[in-house]
């Protein structure tokens, strides 16, 4: 057939736990689980939200002068870019020729305690393509985590498609679902935890009705959502809170056991543009990877019915703004020259290079 043709890929799906806090040993994690993938054919594997070293379920639910002790060990095995943890990852998609995306809790040196939600993606190479900061922490995430920029709030062109990713509660903003599409997203990354609890179960509920929001559930809503939407491919990725995580947060609170031991699990699946998981897609709730095999030229036949940001759009009625400029805690500069610092909050569109141990 003539004309342009599009890419035909695999899509992986990780819903796994970390090793609770523990940077190196989830790597390894990430290394087993990105080598399953590959084995089984995957071009594309996403990891869940903050995988490394964890997520932070505790700043939910503890209050926060009770949080020290973790908030030192969640920065200690958090993600600087470049590292020498960074360069693992870029060896882990380099050494499988696989588009790798993970979430990780990310610092700079700049700071003792400054922390972003992170996703990062690399290509088959290693190649940085996008390191996205979440815009706004979440409720209780705020006691962790810093703001992003919108630097990142970019769709990456790959060989495989154009890639976006948006992590947890960014995938119910309105305008950052937007701003992607309009970048031409065929493949949307989006990252979640293991759970979300938000309130305390009513004494003698049944176990299944405890914490709060059905994760699973509205992941599969907002999924669902941002495809028909937007008329392409959600790969949905969360994690697993683990017996390990549960004893090593309740060891500050034990009267958090029944509700982490009750509360609704998150799922993984992966979502076609027509809104319906894709056969073959999940959703997972248990640890495991699921697999979808996906033809973006499916994506153009349903934009022509209904597309958001072309003909179904009244460019003329609404315009949005998106500053993508990069935020810096100062700006030092001499007379002849003027620079931004600290250059390691920059997304660049260099590759970044492999540090050594």
């Amino acid at each position: 057939m003539s004309g342009d043709t599009y890419p035909k890929l695999r899509l992986a799906s990780v819903q796994a736990a970390p090793v609770f806090l523990n940077r190196e040993a989830t790597i390894e994690k990430v290394a087993r689980m990105t080598a399953e993938a590959k084995q089984n054919g995957a071009d594309l594997v996403v990891f869940p939200e903050s995988y490394i070293p964890t997520y932070p379920v505790w700043c939910l639910l503890l209050a926060p002068i009770d949080q020290h002790e973790l908030f030192e060990r969640l920065f200690a095995n958090s993600v600087m870019v470049p590292s020498p943890a960074f360069s693992s990852l870029q060896e882990i998609a380099r050494s499988n020729q696989i588009f790798l995306s993970v979430g990780v809790t990310e610092k700079e040196d700049y700071s003792m305690g400054a922390m972003w939600n992170t996703n990062i993606l690399l290509d088959r190479d290693g190649n940085l393509l996008n390191k996205h900061r979440k815009l706004k922490p979440t409720w209780a995430e705020k006691l962790v985590w810093a703001d992003g920029d919108g630097s990142s709030l970019k769709v990456s062109d790959t060989e495989i498609g154009r890639i976006g990713c948006l992590i947890c509660g960014e995938n119910t903003n309105t305008l950052a679902r937007y701003s992607l599409v309009a970048q031409g997203e065929q493949i949307h990354l989006a990252t979640y935890p293991p759970c979300w609890p938000t309130k305390r179960p009513k004494e003698g509920a049944a176990a299944t009705a405890g914490g709060g929001y059905n994760a699973g559930e509205i992941t599969r809503m907002r999924a669902g959502a941002h495809c028909f939407e937007g008329k392409l491919f959600t790969a949905a990725s969360s994690g697993v809170l683990d017996q390990d995580a549960i004893d090593q947060i309740c060891f500050y609170d034990e009267r958090l056991r029944p509700m982490l031991e009750s509360v609704f699990p998150a799922a993984s699946m992966i979502v076609g543009p027509d809104s319906n998981v894709v056969p073959g897609g999940g959703p997972l709730i248990e640890e495991g990877i699921v697999y979808a095999d996906i033809d973006i030229a499916i994506e153009t036949h349903l934009k022509g019915i209904h597309d958001i940001v072309g003909s179904y759009q009244r460019l003329d009625v609404f315009q949005v703004f998106v500053n993508q400029t990069p935020q810096s805690p100062a700006t030092f500069y001499t007379n002849d020259r003027m620079k931004m610092t600290p250059a390691s909050s920059f997304v660049s569109d260099e590759p970044v290079e492999d540090v050594e141990e």
